[in-house]
């Protein structure tokens, strides 16, 4: 994979002659910059690098990995009191995002100038921009497996050819969260027969609250599968497991869950925030972004091993097969219904 070159100090042509005064402002602002997220450490890295290649005054970075809910209780709770240390907020907690973006004063108003280079469902809400349109896998433990599942249909058939092998054998994401919610009812909202699939499945399965744990467990043979996996940090897990963990995108619908990222509301170094959003959506940014193991949207980021794009996605299921999880807030006697019906079949119900 050939090295990310980075054009440093230099913003491209498109962009507005007053972008100026965003740089020289952002060097005044310390070279630090603090940004609450849910995305793991391998994923982050090559786009701080590059970040800081472009900007190399910002010497400083502190990207935490937190729970997808999480990121938004702890920003909320803090502006409620003396204020946040956070410049920037991500998650793909979809659901969460809708919420927290709907409060007054919560975000910092920014138009990013790559906007119109961009996709439609670069912006995701108002002043809140896609990092990356992650895909919902299944991923197994390819030791374990008895052969290779290509979609949630098939998944369901092997464990109805053997369901002794899978009892408590699979995992799924509890939909009490913000993220299993929205990727679980995306699916089942444009899938047919998604219910009848998950009748069989979901009475063997086991609830977990984070990818990275679902990610160790199917490594270990705790599990044999699981299924509506973040393929960001599963994909540092198949690289480096030697071909015991694997992941597909299920043939009969695949999820992607778009990774918003927005600037908080009296964020200390709102300037070095702005240059962070707009390098993340450029073409520099989103080649970092598919070579940490999200998946980049630009089309210019030309699809080589290694990177993982919107267009492997495209290639692997086709176009019909893609299912966009929308950032809307849903009303709570659906969340309700939904969530009483998906764990009433966790618990064994029919």
């Amino acid at each position: 994979m050939p090295a990310n070159e980075i054009d440093a100090e230099q913003v491209p042509d498109y962009y507005p002659a007053e972008y100026a005064d965003i740089l020289a402002a952002s060097k005044e602002e310390g070279g630090e910059l603090e940004v609450y997220s849910n995305t793991d450490q391998e994923n982050w890295a090559p786009i701080l690098r590059d970040f800081q290649k472009k900007y190399p005054w910002v010497e400083k970075i502190n990207a935490s990995n937190l729970d997808s809910d999480e990121v938004f209780q702890r920003i909320l709770s803090e502006q409620a009191t003396n204020g946040s240390p956070a410049d920037l907020v991500v998650s793909n907690a979809a659901q969460a995002w809708a919420e927290y973006a709907g409060g007054e004063g919560r975000l910092l108003a920014h138009d990013s100038p790559e906007l119109a280079h961009l996709p439609e469902f670069a912006l995701l809400l108002p002043n809140v921009y896609a990092m990356s349109v992650d895909p919902q896998t299944i991923a197994y433990n390819t030791s374990l497996m008895p052969e290779a599942p290509t979609g949630i249909g098939h998944l369901a058939e092997l464990v109805a050819a053997d369901t002794g092998l899978f009892e408590d054998k699979l995992t799924s994401r509890d939909v009490g969260g913000a993220f299993g919610f929205t990727v679980s009812r995306t699916f089942t909202d444009h899938v047919p027969d998604a219910w009848e699939h998950l009748e069989t499945l979901l009475p063997l399965a086991r609830p977990e609250t984070s990818s990275g744990t679902q990610n160790e467990k199917i490594l270990a043979g705790e599990y044999l599968a699981g299924f509506f996996i973040s393929a960001a940090p599963a994909n540092p897990v198949v690289a480096n497991s030697g071909g015991l963990f694997e992941i597909v995108f299920p043939q009969d619908g695949t999820v992607l869950l778009p990774r918003g990222i927005g600037i908080a509301h009296g964020a200390p170094h709102p300037n070095t925030a702005r240059l962070f959003v707009d390098f993340l959506l450029s073409e520099e940014g989103q080649r970092a972004v598919a070579e940490g193991g999200l998946a980049s949207y630009r089309d210019s980021v030309e699809q080589v091993e290694g990177l993982h794009t919107y267009q492997e996605v495209v290639d692997a299921v086709g176009e019909d097969a893609i299912i966009f999880a929308p950032y809307e807030l849903v009303d709570e006697a659906e969340v309700d219904e939904f969530t009483a019906r998906w764990n009433g079949l966790l618990e064994g119900g029919s």
